[in-house]
């Protein structure tokens, strides 16, 4: 349940807020009908993502592993946005300093028009030569040939964050020098687990800010939150938004 004082206080923060980083997970995805692909929701063919999405996995058998990222291409490219990614889209044209930074790989956010944006575990729909290392969009669903191939002949591979891997050097840095800069963080959908990104509130309250939480539940965020706002993203961000009245 969402109490009027919370939101007000939420309200009131944000309408006095010079640069607002929104940070968001699986959590606002799932609300357009995307499984998490972990656990349960990850299994296919009796392979689990931890599995399958790893550099070790794609060198010993490329072709299951795109077989699953096709699989997955296939459900996620049936979904649409919902009114929180739309939300947050108004937000970034509400504040003159802003950025999003999503932990989020099926391009969603990018399709309501948000621009200033770090898509920190990469995109579904990027690809990247393993050869030369350039970088183009496929949108082919399903793909016509496991594994694509590259001009080059080499083979592609999607280009995102496997376990294991580290997180790019450039968006680290931009996300980094968002936080440093930041007075208000919003944290939406996400557990607050995974690693370096779960340090991001901690560090946006160190250096003095204001960390607004947004899920259905109570996360390890929600003990440094200064508001926590319980229930779906797509009906608190819409509201959030209506009521700055801007």
């Amino acid at each position: 349940m969402i109490h009027a004082a919370d939101i007000d206080k939420a309200v009131e923060r944000l309408a006095n807020t010079k640069f607002l980083l929104v940070l968001t997970g699986a959590g606002i995805s799932h609300e357009s009908g995307i499984p998490t692909f972990r656990g349960n929701d990850g299994l296919w063919q009796n392979y689990r993502a931890e599995e399958l999405a790893t550099p070790w996995a794609f060198e010993r058998d490329p072709v299951t592993v795109w077989k699953w990222y096709d699989w997955r291409r296939g459900i996620i490219g049936k979904a649409e946005p919902n009114p929180g990614h739309h939300a947050i889209k108004e937000l970034e044209d509400i504040f003159e300093n802003f950025l999003l930074i999503t932990q989020n790989v099926d391009g969603l956010h990018g399709r309501t028009g948000v621009t200033r944006m770090v898509e920190i575990h990469g995109n579904l729909w990027r690809v990247r030569c393993v050869r030369e290392g350039k970088t183009s969009m496929l949108m082919e669903v399903p793909l016509s040939s496991i594994p694509p191939r590259c001009e080059c002949g080499e083979m592609l591979r999607p280009d995102v964050v496997w376990f294991g891997e580290s997180l790019p050097t450039q968006a680290l840095e931009q996300a980094f020098k968002a936080l440093e800069m930041c007075d208000t963080l919003m944290v939406v959908g996400t557990s607050g687990v995974v690693y370096p990104v779960a340090s991001f509130p901690e560090t946006v309250k160190s250096n003095g800010g204001f960390v607004i939480e947004i899920n259905t539940e109570a996360t390890p965020i929600s003990n440094i939150a200064d508001v926590s706002l319980y229930g779906k993203s797509g009906d608190i961000l819409p509201a959030l938004v209506n009521a700055l009245g801007v």
